[in-house]
């Protein structure tokens, strides 16, 4: 029997890529995306797409709903996300709520309602995207930082709440990344090598280098594995230079 995974953001370049990397033949798909000029592609691929708005509590318990309708939920991705690299002085309240609200709270409400449905199973994997901004001091990425560290920090303390109920919750936290989401720093080859040589392995990351993370997480990680901030960064959060 098939296996449900349920994608928050499935439209995202890493969610698809996501999506490729695991056998269909093995797990059903489920996508809550805003964007409907992606839902042809997404059809293609074989995944259920519903239009909704992952910053809304009701279009997630709607959608989480709707899953389980057919049948237990075995994973969870997040891949919500937002680019915004601004200092504060330039930034305004309304633009910081919306990155918050994008980043953190989207996460939030996604982890009580599907962590929620993932109870009465007694298992699940839940999976988060972070950032390397989460956990390194950048220039111009205070809102971002301030977003993804607390997705860090709500994951740490959901594994432990949720530990004993079966549930694993871990996050990864990408470096810059060539999708169309980074594409203000990657249309900028002055941007976009001055990003490369802050990293070990100087060059960005692609998103199937992050997709083959997530699909372990997702499906192949022991159960023992919970708690935990992969960085997938080429080592720029570790690593001097």
């Amino acid at each position: 029997m098939k296996k449900n995974i349920a994608i928050f953001g499935g439209s995202s370049d890493i969610a698809i890529s996501t999506i490729n990397q695991i056998s269909n033949e093995k797990y059903n798909f489920y996508a809550l995306i805003r964007d409907q000029d992606k839902s042809e592609e997404l059809t293609g691929l074989g995944v259920n797409v519903t239009i909704g708005d992952a910053t809304s509590e009701e279009d997630i318990k709607n959608f989480v709903a709707s899953v389980k309708e057919s049948g237990e939920i075995h994973g969870v991705l997040h891949s919500v996300g937002s680019f915004a690299v601004r200092p504060p002085h330039a930034m305004n309240k309304e633009a910081f709520e919306s990155v918050i609200s994008t980043n953190l709270t989207s996460a939030f409400l996604t982890l009580s309602i599907a962590g929620k449905a993932m109870l009465s199973q007694g298992h699940g994997r839940i999976v988060f995207m972070s950032s390397v901004a989460g956990s390194l001091g950048l220039v111009n990425h205070e809102a971002i930082s301030a977003a993804k560290g607390g997705v860090e920090s709500m994951v740490r303390s959901a594994a432990a709440t949720y530990a004993n109920r079966g549930i694993r919750i871990n996050a990864v936290a990408p470096g810059l990344t060539d999708t169309k989401l980074a594409s203000p720093i990657m249309s900028n080859e002055t941007a976009s090598q001055a990003a490369s040589q802050k990293t070990p392995i100087k060059r960005v990351n692609a998103k199937e280098e992050i997709a083959t993370v997530l699909k372990w997480l997702l499906t192949d990680a022991p159960d023992n594995f919970t708690g935990q901030i992969l960085h997938t960064d080429g080592g720029m959060s570790k690593v001097l230079v």
